[in-house]
């Protein structure tokens, strides 16, 4: 009996040890769920600018008339989708049947990791930038 409530009033007394390890592991747990808040926003953006650029090409490639102008318009809508961060369209080609439709989706999202990385020195870039690339051969009747 005596043996447990010895070990209960050092377990009691030990309780300092807790918050020391706590102050350590906080902030890399922070920034460890900042990082991946960052890569998720980076997925989500890379995948949204290549289904737009995708899905541009291809009503740009089947559209009778102006098919760049098309495939402009339905990029610009599937970025709707999902608009994560900033995104810029390029269309070129088109004209007649069986030329290339080619869409380039640009996008750039916030770095929010640049910032508190700062602290320790490093200089990184405040946003990631990326493109995506599609082209599909306009059909013709």
């Amino acid at each position: 009996m005596r043996t447990i409530f010895r070990a209960l009033i050092k377990a009691l007394r030990d309780r300092g040890g807790e918050m020391d390890e706590a102050v350590i592991v906080f902030p890399l747990l922070l920034l460890i769920a900042i990082g991946l808040v960052n890569m998720g926003l980076l997925g989500v953006a890379a995948v949204n600018a290549g289904n737009a650029a995708n899905y541009g090409a291809r009503m740009g490639a089947v559209a009778q008339n102006n098919p760049a102008g098309v495939a402009r318009a339905y990029a610009g809508q599937a970025i709707q989708a999902a608009p994560v961060g900033t995104y810029s369209i390029a269309v070129s080609g088109g004209g007649a049947p069986g030329n290339a439709v080619i869409v380039q989706v640009s996008y750039r999202v916030p770095n929010y990791f640049a910032s508190l990385v700062r602290f320790f020195g490093v200089d990184i870039s405040p946003e990631f930038s990326g493109a995506a690339s599609s082209n599909f051969r306009k059909e013709g009747w």
